[in-house]
């Protein structure tokens, strides 16, 4: 795949990731107004940690390190009916076993929730996270058979159906939570996310493949040379304890022994900080997966070399300014997205100190998600978990540790130490493997960049002081309007700045966007006319 090619497939999927981020922004401020940061949205944030976990060491691995590449391999090489019956093998076979933990969840969940999910509650909302739980499990199938057709759809550079899968997915929270949080409650919300799985990641997905020439049929060819090379790549997966799939899950682990409303101020940032690691991060790792597969594939190593340092570079041009500005605005972000209601002054400080420490690691999480991307396009799972359980091991005593002295912030920080040393290590690591990745390319062009990020993020700040002003903490309207006043310049400003001084730095990425930017407005306005 060229330069131009991941581009274009990495632009769909930045437009897709940005409008399901969009909403699910819109999702937590429903949330925030109605319940705020209590204990009651401490329970629905813990009610998710059983089911994602289930989806991340199964669902997950399967669909993103070990299916996707060999599936690629198979089409590559023309071996079509082959390639459909490797997905069919692993949609029936796992099909079943998610299944089976599903049943087990259901059965087990009270007894689940203290050991996995939150050890520090109480007994009564112990039994209420349990309850939310089991209607949640249900969705995992959904999300396992839905992901796995969105990977043959990937390989088949499909990307915008599949992108849909979330958007949804959001829609459905947010029914929940007009619809029926008034009579029922928090579990309104879990009934939504139950509605949107199901029509977003499974039905949708299921209709498209349909339409495209999906070919399924029930299927247990454990013998077939592929389908052994599926569950190899993925039996590290299910195994590890990877520091990317587990992190907010051991924040919310130790955040469960903080007093009320910790655990939601981990979530609410945790969403925010998702914006831009969604729309640059993930959106250049879907789209790099399949193209550096058929790079690997092909043995066009030149071009997989290239295509890796290229996708980083591109990553870090968009997160390492989100990382700053996110952290010099940090207040008036939450407030503008979260303040009213039930969610109050006090609320959005608590929040904004979790942001400014999990926005740090930002643009290591971005890069992460593209190095691990690498491995996996070489069919190589084994390595990325065993790094990341090891970073897990050191993140499990450093989250005690900062918890103690920083409360829910040093939890935050934690992760973001946590992802930066896990990028240093795989990207490291993945270099030896292939005879170099870019890096000094990626060295130079990050410094440039991250000076720029900070005259970026100094004329933000210098920006929101100068047009914020006082306002009543008590009025909704009024805190808004102060928000907005102080964000949207900062953001503004900043953002012309970093523009300007990559333009003055030379930096290599913003020719490529403004190029695009040129090819995007020559392309409408040919349409138009």
């Amino acid at each position: 795949m060229s330069k131009g090619s991941f581009a274009r497939a990495a632009g769909i999927m930045v437009i897709a990731v940005f409008l399901s981020r969009v909403l699910g922004l819109v999702r937590e401020s429903i949330i925030a107004a109605q319940f705020g940061q209590s204990a009651a949205t401490d329970v629905y944030q813990a009610a998710f940690k059983i089911p994602d976990l289930l989806y991340f060491m199964i669902a997950g691995g399967a669909l993103s390190s070990a299916f996707v590449p060999v599936f690629t391999d198979y089409l590559t090489k023309g071996k079509d009916e082959e390639a459909w019956r490797i997905y069919s093998t692993v949609a029936t076979s796992m099909g079943l076993v998610i299944t089976v933990f599903i049943i087990l969840g259901e059965i087990f969940a009270r007894h689940l929730v203290p050991v996995l999910a939150a050890p520090g509650f109480q007994p009564h909302e112990l039994d209420q996270t349990a309850y939310l739980t089991r209607i949640l499990l249900p969705a995992q199938f959904c999300f396992f058979i839905g992901g796995l057709t969105m990977g043959t759809l990937y390989a088949r550079k499909q990307f915008f159906i599949p992108a849909l899968g979330p958007i949804i997915y959001n829609l459905g929270i947010i029914w929940g939570g007009i619809f029926l949080a008034h009579r029922f409650g928090i579990v309104g919300l879990t009934i939504g996310a139950l509605v949107g799985a199901v029509t977003g990641n499974f039905l949708l997905q299921i209709w498209y493949s349909s339409r495209l020439g999906i070919r399924f049929q029930l299927c247990l060819d454990f013998k077939h040379p592929g389908v052994k090379q599926v569950f190899a790549l993925m039996l590290p997966v299910i195994l590890g304890l990877s520091l990317v799939q587990v992190d907010f899950l051991i924040n919310s682990w130790f955040a469960s022994f903080l007093p009320a409303g910790s655990l939601s101020a981990l979530g609410y940032a945790n969403r925010l900080m998702q914006l831009p690691l969604g729309i640059f991060g993930q959106a250049a790792g879907i789209a790099a997966l399949p193209a550096l597969s058929a790079l690997a594939s092909a043995e066009k190593w030149e071009e997989y070399r290239d295509t890796l340092s290229f996708g980083v570079r591109s990553v870090f041009f968009f997160t390492i300014p989100s990382s700053l500005l996110m952290m010099v605005l940090a207040r008036p972000l939450i407030a503008l997205m979260f303040q009213a209601g039930e969610f109050t002054s006090e609320d959005t400080v608590h929040a904004s100190v979790a942001m400014i420490y999990y926005a740090i690691g930002i643009f290591a999480w971005g890069g992460q998600a593209l190095i691990a991307r690498g491995f996996y396009a070489l069919q190589d799972t084994r390595t990325p978990v065993i790094i990341g359980t090891i970073m897990t091991a050191i993140f499990i005593p450093l989250n005690w540790i900062l918890m103690k002295l920083m409360g829910h912030g040093g939890l935050a920080l934690a992760t973001s130490i946590m992802a930066i040393l896990y990028l240093i290590a795989i990207s490291y690591v993945l270099a030896r493997r292939v005879k170099g990745i870019g890096a000094w390319r990626i060295i130079n062009s990050t410094t440039r960049i991250t000076i720029a990020s900070v005259l970026c993020a100094a004329v933000a700040v210098i920006t929101a002081k100068v047009t914020g002003g006082r306002f009543n903490p008590e009025n909704t309207l009024t805190v808004k309007l102060a928000a907005a006043v102080q964000l949207l310049p900062g953001l503004l400003a900043g953002s012309v700045a970093y523009i300007a001084a990559c333009v003055a730095l030379r930096v290599e990425e913003t020719q490529l966007f403004f190029g695009m930017l040129r090819r995007k407005l020559r392309k409408t306005s040919r349409a138009a006319a």
